[in-house]
């Protein structure tokens, strides 16, 4: 059983306010873990803490059964990755990736082969001459994880370290950062408030609010069963909608209204019929011709088309008054539907409803445009 268990009991950290309220989690060997949240939401405060770069105010932090209140940072068998990378910039690639090393007491040719070991695992070994000012933003980030897995920790610990990266690389550096985790098969923590890296690569995740973890789980099972509203909108694009709950069925279906049209749920948290918040996400909204009949369906206007390049996102005013967004696959045809002020109807399907519980959305709010999942 490879090392790299991480199990946080009540941890708690406070300074003027609490960053870290009282969470618990548990992190397995080898998993890829995400924490993910909004600015100061705590999620790089409990990775300083792992790292012992902060200390709780109470609570317990293991690594591998074994609790490191009071062990210093460079004892803990973990290492760190952060946004800046932090490389000396009068080294070479290779001095930056043995700096560590040297203070092992192991011979030339040892640290010579560890270094050269890393940086054929990042694809950087031609670079090993070269100082951190003649890379790119990708190739600084390479080194800054050859430095950090040449010696060999048990958690590797990333603190948004593609954040200074353009969108294009991002995306290419997510799929080979999961790669280079499934290859050295130790445990990452991962924080980032970018839900789509964390969809990407995590085996599983935690959304992070106010100091408490609000929901953990696996990316498609959080994405598509959120736990309320405040992880509805903050993982992905969702349509929250103000709903009526007129009816209770069994398990959790119930019957919502949203002005005179009533849609059957298959998903809910309903403690009791009333106001209630229904989600629904808009690869799941279904445009229709006007006039189309059955149920589920719902009488709109298009407001406005957005083009995406490989879909078009088309803005939707429900008759009761709501707003409500549509993804829509960019496949080759141009239906005369959309467009426009284009009168339509929506089918809004049971099995991709959901009523949520409240939890840091109370109303539907203006589609963010440049929020794309």
């Amino acid at each position: 059983m490879p090392g790299g268990h991480i199990q946080l009991v009540a941890l708690t950290k406070r300074f003027t306010e609490v960053a870290v309220d009282s969470i618990d989690l548990t992190v397995d060997s080898g998993e890829f873990f995400s924490l993910l949240g909004p600015s100061g939401c705590g999620k790089t405060t409990t990775l300083r803490l792992i790292a012992g770069f902060e200390q709780p105010t109470s609570g317990r932090i293991l690594l591998d059964g074994t609790d490191m209140a009071g062990v210093a940072p460079h004892k803990r068998n973990v290492n760190t990755v952060f946004q800046s990378y932090a490389l000396f910039p009068f080294l070479s690639v290779f001095d930056n990736v043995a700096f560590g090393l040297r203070y092992h007491k192991l011979s030339k040719q040892e640290i010579a082969s560890k270094v050269h070991e890393a940086l054929d695992l990042v694809q950087m070994s031609s670079y090993e001459k070269r100082r951190p000012g003649a890379l790119s933003g990708g190739q600084q980030q390479r080194v800054a994880l050859a430095r950090a897995l040449v010696l060999g920790p048990a958690v590797l610990l990333l603190d948004e370290p593609l954040g200074a990266l353009d969108a294009k690389l991002r995306r290419s550096l997510k799929v080979e950062l999961k790669a280079l985790q499934e290859r050295v098969g130790i445990t990452f923590l991962y924080v980032t408030h970018d839900q789509e890296e964390a969809l990407t690569m995590s085996d599983r995740l935690a959304v992070m609010n106010s100091g408490q973890i609000v929901q953990i789980g696996a990316p498609r099972q959080i994405y598509e069963e959120p736990a309320d509203t405040y992880v509805a909108d903050f993982l992905g694009v969702s349509n929250l909608m103000e709903v009526d709950v007129v009816e209770r069925g069994p398990g959790t279906q119930c019957c919502v209204k949203v002005g005179d049209s009533a849609l059957d749920v298959e998903r809910g948290d309903v403690d009791a019929l009333g106001t209630a918040h229904a989600v629904i996400r808009p690869e799941r909204v279904r445009i229709e011709q006007h006039g189309t009949a059955g149920p589920n369906r719902v009488p709109a206007m298009v407001e406005r088309l957005v083009f995406l390049g490989a879909a078009t996102q088309v803005m939707l005013r429900l008759a009761a008054g709501a707003q409500l967004q549509a993804l829509v696959q960019n496949d080759g045809q141009h239906p005369d539907h959309l467009a426009q002020g284009t009168p339509v109807h929506v089918y809004l399907a049971p099995d991709a409803l959901r009523v949520l519980r409240g939890g840091g959305k109370t109303a539907l709010e203006e589609p963010d445009e440049l929020k794309v999942s």
